[in-house]
């Protein structure tokens, strides 16, 4: 069973085209995303990687291209490297990018989400900062601070 789907609705000052540039390109993913970047050659059925940019091995999300329409729509499968080859554990995230006057609507829904996962708590408190972070780089050129910089965790 999935919970209701997470979805959030952002308004940006920019074109479709450099929307979807910003989604796909690694070099732009990595201003919004923290020190992480998304990788793939975008082919539907290629698969992507969130991976460190820094670490290359390091990889915290994987999935499958499952629809590319640019500069309209992307959707990805999403899951866990450890549940990579379980696909009752992908969950979904389609990316809907859509002219609205001068400005582009972008909506993020992410579907098939356990509830009380890691994966759901991490998509409620993860999409809100990545999305309003896309939005800022977008519309200014800048980034936030803690997307700017290389975060460590502190030892445990």
């Amino acid at each position: 069973m999935s919970t209701a789907p997470f979805v959030y609705v952002s308004y940006i000052a920019t074109t479709p085209e450099q929307l979807h540039s910003a989604l796909t390109d690694p070099e732009e993913t990595r201003l919004y995303w923290g020190h992480h970047r998304n990788v793939s050659d975008w082919a539907v059925g290629s698969p992507w990687r969130h991976e460190d940019y820094k670490h290359h091995d390091v990889v915290d999300v994987v999935g499958t291209v499952l629809e590319n329409t640019p500069p309209r729509r992307l959707v990805l499968s999403w899951a866990f490297p450890a549940d990579a080859d379980d696909p009752a554990k992908h969950s979904r995230v389609a990316f809907d990018v859509e002219p609205y006057f001068d400005l582009v609507r972008l909506t993020v829904t992410h579907d098939g989400l356990e509830p009380d996962s890691p994966m759901l708590n991490g998509a409620m408190q993860g999409w809100p900062m990545v999305l309003s972070a896309l939005k800022t780089l977008l519309e200014t050129g800048q980034t936030f601070a803690i997307t700017a910089r290389r975060w460590e965790h502190p030892p445990e």
